[in-house]
């Protein structure tokens, strides 16, 4: 497949905006939704680190804005990423668990609502693949009320990485194969719950874009395809969790603020995708990404996770 020209054409999407065409809007009203949030929201250079622990300083909040833009580079070229690559530092910045992954719920819902624009995608997918998105709003759901009410352990992003391990190791061992029948409405649909689930739990939610993979080769159709499951997913959880309290206006502005930045490295990541990424560097991308991340979490989980099943064993037996 040949790259889409990656050029700027700043005069076409003004004229394209005021006309009101679809892709133009969708990325429009993304990056203001989060511009407006940052600026209106601001609580005062003297309240900046205010709503996290006392030990978080200006210093981590710079360290915050360079790694997002690092995730917002690999999420705009491979179509996914920012949350797996951005949330274990903040969770290691932040001694609060739920509040890294509160916060980090509003930069991935411009990204995605902006990538559904660019790519173009609209009511034809959400036609097909009804049921992924719906299923994947569910888990959403489910998720955010586990969130709310429980801590989350290690075992779950541990075995996590087993998964993207066993499917980055074959997807090696067979040349990048497709398999046509990852199609399946019933298959998609589970994985799309259990993905919905994950993101609002835990903000890690590889098993779609490793799924997707399987069948999906167009890398177009491919990240706008899962950036509009993926937005779904966290425009709900930005709602629920701004229902049941999770959501207060501090972290939505760092949110905001921190998506404001991740704006840099998006546009730097779709510049990449569109000007030298073809269809076999894209699946290397990916691939790669996984396995990455597979490593990044086995690293951070293994010794928790196998500590944590020696109790549940204990217990049982």
């Amino acid at each position: 497949m040949a790259t889409r020209d990656a050029t700027v054409d700043l005069r076409g999407f003004l004229r394209n905006l005021l006309s009101l065409q679809y892709r133009e809007v969708l990325m429009a009203t993304a990056t203001l939704a989060v511009v407006a949030g940052a600026v209106l929201l601001f609580p005062g250079t003297e309240n900046i680190t205010a709503g996290l622990s006392a030990d978080v300083g200006t210093t981590t909040i710079a360290l915050f804005l360079v790694v997002a833009i690092a995730a917002g580079v690999v999420k705009g070229a491979a179509g996914f990423g920012y949350a797996l690559v951005a949330t274990p530092v903040f969770a290691s910045l932040i001694p609060n668990g739920t509040v890294a992954v509160v916060v980090l719920a509003i930069p991935p819902w411009m990204i995605n609502v902006f990538q559904v624009g660019e790519t173009n995608t609209g009511l034809e997918y959400v036609r097909r693949e009804w049921a992924l998105i719906a299923l994947s709003v569910v888990g959403a759901v489910v998720g955010v009320f586990f969130l709310a009410e429980f801590q989350k352990g290690p075992l779950v992003p541990f075995l996590i990485a087993l998964l993207l391990l066993g499917y980055v190791l074959f997807q090696v061992a067979r040349r990048f194969v497709v398999v046509e029948e990852a199609h399946n409405p019933v298959a998609l649909g589970s994985v799309g719950l259990l993905e919905g689930f994950l993101l609002a739990a835990t903000n890690l939610g590889p098993l779609l874009p490793a799924y997707l993979h399987t069948f999906e080769r167009d890398r177009e159709r491919y990240v706008g395809g899962l950036s509009m499951v993926l937005g779904a997913i966290f425009t709900v959880r930005i709602v629920q969790m701004a229902w049941v309290g999770l959501l207060t206006p501090y972290r939505l502005w760092l949110g905001c603020a921190i998506a404001v930045v991740t704006i840099v490295g998006l546009l730097a990541g779709t510049y990449l995708r569109r000007l030298g990424i073809d269809g076999e560097r894209f699946d290397y991308l990916v691939t790669a990404l996984l396995f990455v991340i597979a490593l990044n979490i086995l690293s951070k989980t293994t010794g928790p996770a196998l500590a944590k099943a020696d109790e549940l064993l204990a217990l049982l037996f």
